[in-house]
């Protein structure tokens, strides 16, 4: 099974699975071409393929992820001002790295700060 999802205006709107019959050409290998070809002939619209292992475009694109065409990338959306991407796993990173104790922490962006649950 292959990952389609939809992107309009940069943005993903639209995730759907392929069966791998629908994504290979005549000797069985697999083509992203052949899948963006059978989800636009089906939905419409443009497509890219997504996957799991992040092996393509860096990460599993969700709805509402942006599609970076420069970077050939998938970004989620941003979870804190503060935060910043990370360039090369094209993921967003808090200004200061997770705890290493133990513990449960959770971000709080108004201290820019990660704060232990209790």
């Amino acid at each position: 099974m292959a990952h389609f999802v939809r992107i309009e205006n940069g943005v993903v709107v639209q995730g759907i699975v392929v069966s791998d019959k629908d994504t290979a050409d005549e000797h069985g290998v697999e083509k992203e071409e052949i899948g963006i070809a059978f989800c636009s002939n089906l939905l419409g619209g443009t497509w890219k393929q997504t996957s799991y292992n992040g092996n393509i475009r860096k990460n599993y694109a969700g709805v509402g992820y942006t599609y970076d065409e420069g970077r050939d990338a998938f970004i989620a959306p941003k979870p804190f001002n503060s935060w910043v991407l990370d360039e090369a796993k094209a993921q967003w990173k808090a200004p200061v790295d997770y705890p290493t104790e133990e513990g449960r922490f959770t971000w709080d962006e108004e201290t820019t700060s990660w704060k232990e649950l209790v």
